[in-house]
């Protein structure tokens, strides 16, 4: 089962390892989860998205 958990900018950096700058390129280039607005000034991310994410990642690097 998905959890609809919804973190922060600050989580998903601490989860990824990756800056804040890495991870709005990404987002640009559609290679990030898509942010979610919760109010004019905040976003978040779903933690599913992110950890599915993760682990795209761990699997392409097993691969290469």
């Amino acid at each position: 089962m998905q959890s609809n958990n919804i973190i922060r900018l600050p989580q998903a950096i601490e989860k990824t390892g990756l800056s804040r700058s890495t991870i709005y390129a990404l987002i640009s280039r559609g290679e990030f989860p898509q942010k979610i607005k919760l109010s004019p000034r905040t976003m978040g991310f779903l933690e599913s998205e992110v950890d599915a994410w993760i682990v795209d990642r761990l699997n392409a690097s097993k691969a290469a």
